[in-house]
């Protein structure tokens, strides 16, 4: 059976974008969404074709006015009109008013959105039958004004009779445009307007050009009413602006919009660098120094950032300075174990050997060496024993099972019937619960009087004070005390000025590492005689019981 090659970490890493990646494609679509509109949703186009009709129905509206005048005042009665249409009928094709109305207006209504474009305007076709000379000549006097309005609005514009002939325009004077779809709407008395392919005398360029419009045009065809039949039509067409074209000639107002836009994208994306990516790129890298073992690492950062994030910093920081505390914790408690155990190994293997060796000696060892030897394998048995209960003690006290709640008052009888020759007195609030189980409380106590009585110490005083949130126990002893030079020791592991008599300097170090576990304390106070300790420990939550 062949090994099947796993995959190295390299080729399993999955590519992931970076939080500055992240950030710059979301700046760039919010920069972006003003050219989805312009470019897909084609919102500006629309309004500035709309904005186009709605001025080409004003302009042919006022041409309309002076035509019906001009066919009121000039055109004999006798002269034949168009179709007929109803009073109640207004010009616009969606609404049927009353004819007494004084407003009735044309709305814009052309819409890029429902695809309506239709092919370029078909040209003019001969007549089908002459204009009536009265027509002709309205034409001739009306020319002037359209000219000159052609050349102020840039819009084409011609003058139908009521059978679809040019009676005005710059070209196409005598032809017929009745065959096209908006000017025979308007023949039948309803206003049209469209929108049509534009045919362009310039090849259209790729970008739609600055200087040439867009590729449609708009068309309007207004009918003139007259003694209740159509008289005439304004047909009127015009190029809107371009999108660009009009960006182009708002060119100033345009690059003061971007950079109101660009100026606060940047703005946010110095922010999102100063409060996120560069303080988490900054924690990455203390990351790895951490791992890598440099101790200098374990500063705060230069850019905290958000609050959240210097929290989180702090956090990884903290974490990282206990993980180093105790892997300097385990290598210092290895090497002072192996020291406190290979004294009283040393011990006991060299007694048991010259045992040994005496029983084949030609003069063996008296009684009393014999009894001095094994009495000091005995010694150092007890010795390995309690070091033994203290590791395990000590053990308990850095990773304590943080639950149960308890009274001093309900172990001051063990700690009584544990050491004996100690006198142990407590006052105060004994009966206060505190948040420690009865356990770790005995071991707490116990270690206190252990100590005490190492040094001396005939009796004990425990006095406790309740002080929210906490429960403050003084412990004062009447033994040696503890000189100056020991003072910032003697809550070190195996530290002990008693190592003569059994001490294995753990005791104290067990009593603050349970406290601190239990979010507790104990210092050292000044004393004028023995020893004195201010211990506090979490009261039990209110409802607790022991």
């Amino acid at each position: 059976m062949t090994d099947i090659p796993r995959p190295r970490l390299s080729e399993r890493r999955k590519w992931r974008p970076s939080l500055g990646l992240v950030v710059f494609v979301v700046l760039a679509t919010v920069l972006a969404l003003p050219l989805f509109s312009l470019y897909f949703l084609r919102i500006y186009e629309n309004q500035l074709i709309r904005q186009t009709e709605g001025e080409l129905i004003a302009q042919s509206a006022a041409l309309a006015a002076t035509l019906h005048r001009e066919i009121e005042t000039s055109i004999p009665e006798s002269v034949p009109l168009g179709v007929k249409v109803s009073p109640r009928v207004d010009a616009s094709a969606s609404q049927a008013v009353i004819n007494d109305e004084p407003y009735r207006p044309i709305w814009p209504e052309l819409d890029l959105s429902d695809g309506t474009i239709l092919p370029p305007r078909p040209a003019a076709r001969p007549p089908a039958s002459l204009a009536d000379p009265a027509f002709v000549a309205l034409g001739a006097r009306m020319m002037p004004d359209l000219v000159r309005t052609q050349n102020l609005t840039l819009a084409g514009f011609r003058l139908l009779d009521p059978h679809g002939n040019v009676l005005g325009g710059r070209e196409e004077v005598g032809l017929s445009l009745a065959h096209i779809e908006e000017v025979a709407d308007a023949l039948q008395g309803r206003f049209r307007s469209v929108l049509r392919a534009r045919i362009s005398g310039h090849r259209q360029p790729p970008l739609e050009s600055i200087s040439r419009g867009t590729s449609l045009r708009v068309f309007t065809a207004v009918p003139v009413i007259v003694r209740d039949q159509v008289a005439a039509v304004v047909y009127a067409s015009r190029t809107p602006s371009s999108v660009f074209k009009h960006l182009y000639e708002q060119r100033r107002k345009f690059v003061l919009a971007a950079l109101w836009m660009i100026l606060p994208t940047l703005l946010i994306g110095y922010v999102f660098h100063r409060t996120i990516t560069a303080p988490m790129r900054e924690l990455v890298e203390r990351t790895r120094a951490v791992g890598s073992g440099d101790r200098n690492a374990l500063q705060p950062l230069k850019r905290h950032g958000t609050k959240e994030f210097a929290s989180l910093s702090q956090s990884f920081l903290d974490m990282a300075g206990r993980l180093n505390q105790r892997s300097d914790f385990i290598s210092t408690f290895a090497t002072h174990v192996s020291h406190e155990l290979k004294s009283p190994l040393t011990s006991i293997q060299g007694a048991a050997e010259l045992l040994r060796d005496d029983i084949d000696a030609t003069a063996p060892m008296s009684d009393s060496d014999r009894r001095k030897f094994i009495d000091n394998i005995v010694a150092d048995a007890d010795r390995l024993t309690k070091i033994s209960i203290r590791l395990r003690e000590f053990a308990r006290a850095d990773s304590p099972l943080i639950a149960g709640v308890s009274k001093l008052a309900s172990q001051i009888a063990g700690l009584r019937a544990a050491f004996p020759p100690l006198e142990i007195q407590a006052s105060g609030d004994i009966d206060v619960a505190v948040h420690m189980s009865e356990e770790n409380l005995m071991i707490v106590l116990s270690n206190l009087a252990d100590n005490a009585m190492r040094h001396g110490a005939m009796m004990i005083d425990l006095a406790a004070v309740r002080q929210e949130p906490m429960l403050i126990v003084t412990a004062r002893d009447n033994g040696e005390g503890v000189s100056p030079n020991n003072r910032s020791r003697i809550f070190d592991s195996f530290f002990t000025t008693r190592r003569d008599t059994g001490g294995t300097g753990m005791g104290l170090a067990i009593v603050r590492a349970m406290l601190e576990a239990h979010g507790g304390a104990i210092r050292l106070l000044d004393s004028d005689q023995g020893a004195a300790f201010e211990i506090s420990i979490p009261l039990a939550p209110d409802g607790a019981s022991s």
